[in-house]
């Protein structure tokens, strides 16, 4: 047969929209992916046949295996582009990975109370429209022992609410060594000035003093403002002023003091042996009207901007118009509140947040989960290629936290004899839940502090998957 007529053995959309298959697919993914799919599979054969070179036998074993390809297409096609992956880095908030993992069982309770009829704006006692923030308000308070308490979306968003509410077209001072730069190059200066604030930067980039505070104070100034440097350190030559010494000023000058904490820690870490960090209770209790701090980095919870304090500002913030531009949903509201009913406990907290149970495990538990992956990789790969070992290694905090903590772990080494460590990494990332690792000196690093236990069969079977791709690439 010529190459021209083998165009007419390529089957119509609707013949193929006919197979058994076919309308399998169409039971759960929408007809258009699979319309789209039938075409470009369909074009793959076209292509082939205007090349030349191919005989009709290998047309038809080309649409032999159409089904397949379409059916492989359309599921890449319909796949989730935001999707689950195995965090085998060491970075426990992990920014890029989707930083705090929620507990699964707060996850039930979120499907059983987004799935159905909710109480989000409803005051059930009186029978008449109520506050998202009445959800949240009173255990915030019980936690940290702050008088009000709002959440919006980001920390970013707290720090423009509270600045804007009470600072709108006045001078806020802050020291010139707290000027810093959050994800996504994202700055203070910036987003103070979308606030209103103005912005007096005292001192020098290593060194501010009170009285660097007290010269700029005029009648202009509307709130002393400290940021907490959670995501770098300076260190040498340096000097800061604490939330207790500006509590000075404030009480002198009738100024409300506001700190943006950043990581928002609710527990003493250094008990854990870990560095200290201050908590919000601790802020509170040195006097400061107004903290600010994030939901989903050392708290554990969803993404979210925690404000809490004095009353009087906090009630200003929920009737300022930006409130509604950065409020939470529901799914927000309730995971954050089954997070911090966590905190009533701390030993529970610890056990039932993940962040927390990932940054205080004990290494020999770490070690345990190592020697456990181990015996499951080396049961199922037997590969003289495959060097399989346990290393010391060091795990992150992450989530622009605590950047000078190295926190003591166990990582699963992947060494490979005459294959391509790189490719091998690569493969890991395209498998079909997608393993991050570590590469360092032609050694992949898995590190168990990160990997939870119901993990272990998708470690498994990505490297399993990965080593026989990259032995393909070799052939």
């Amino acid at each position: 047969m010529k190459g021209r007529n083998l165009f007419t053995l390529i089957p119509k959309v609707d013949e193929l929209l006919d197979r058994e298959n076919i309308k399998k697919l169409l039971e759960y993914i929408p007809r258009k992916i699979v319309l789209d799919s039938i075409r470009i599979e369909a074009e793959k054969i076209r292509e082939r046949i205007k090349k030349g070179g191919i005989t009709e036998e290998e047309v038809l074993e080309m649409i032999n295996n159409l089904d397949r390809s379409i059916e492989k297409t359309a599921k890449e096609k319909n796949a989730n582009k935001l999707r689950r992956v195995v965090n085998a880095t060491g970075v426990v908030i992990h920014t890029n990975l989707g930083r705090a993992l929620i507990n699964r069982k707060i996850i039930e309770k979120i499907g059983e109370i987004a799935s159905n009829y909710s109480n989000l704006e409803y005051d059930l006692e009186r029978g008449v429209r109520g506050s998202r923030y009445s959800h949240l308000e009173e255990i915030v308070c019980q936690i940290t022992g702050g008088e009000g308490a709002m959440v919006v979306n980001n920390n970013a968003a707290a720090v423009m609410l509270v600045l804007s509410t009470i600072a709108k077209d006045k001078e806020v001072i802050v020291s010139r060594g707290e000027l810093i730069e959050i994800g996504g190059s994202f700055r203070i200066p910036d987003v103070m000035e979308q606030s209103g604030a103005k912005l007096v930067a005292v001192g020098t980039t290593n060194k501010t003093h009170l009285w660097d505070y007290e010269k700029a104070i005029n009648e202009e100034t509307a709130a002393l403002l400290k940021v907490h440097t959670s995501n770098y350190r300076i260190l040498g030559f340096t000097s800061s002023v604490d939330s207790e010494e500006l509590f000075q000023l404030k009480e002198k000058y009738n100024l409300p003091l506001i700190e943006d904490l950043g990581s928002g820690v609710l527990v003493d870490l250094s008990k854990y042996g870990i560095e200290y960090e201050p908590t919000v209770q601790d802020s509170l209790k040195k006097g400061v009207d107004i903290v600010t701090f994030s939901g989903d980095k050392l708290l554990g919870g969803p993404q979210a901007g925690i404000i809490v304090g004095k009353k009087e500002y906090i009630e200003r913030m929920k009737r300022n118009p930006l409130t509604r531009a950065f409020r939470v949903d529901k799914f927000t509201i309730a995971a954050l509140e089954l997070t911090l009913r966590y905190y009533l406990d701390e030993d529970m907290a610890r056990k039932e947040i993940p962040t927390l149970n990932m940054l205080t495990m004990p290494l020999e538990e770490i070690n345990n989960k190592a020697l456990r992956l181990k015996r499951k990789i080396n049961r199922r790969i037997k590969d003289d290629s495959v060097v399989v070992g346990i290393e010391d290694s060091f795990s992150e905090v992450g989530g622009g936290s605590l950047p000078l903590e190295r926190l003591a772990s166990k990582s699963i080494t992947i060494s490979l004899k005459g294959l391509s460590t790189q490719e091998f990494e690569n493969n890991l990332r395209k498998y079909t839940i997608p393993i991050v690792t570590r590469l360092y000196k032609d050694k992949i690093y898995l590190d168990l502090r990160t990997i939870q236990e119901d993990e272990f069969n998708i470690v498994v079977d990505g490297l399993e998957y990965a080593l026989n791709k990259v032995k393909e690439y070799k052939i």
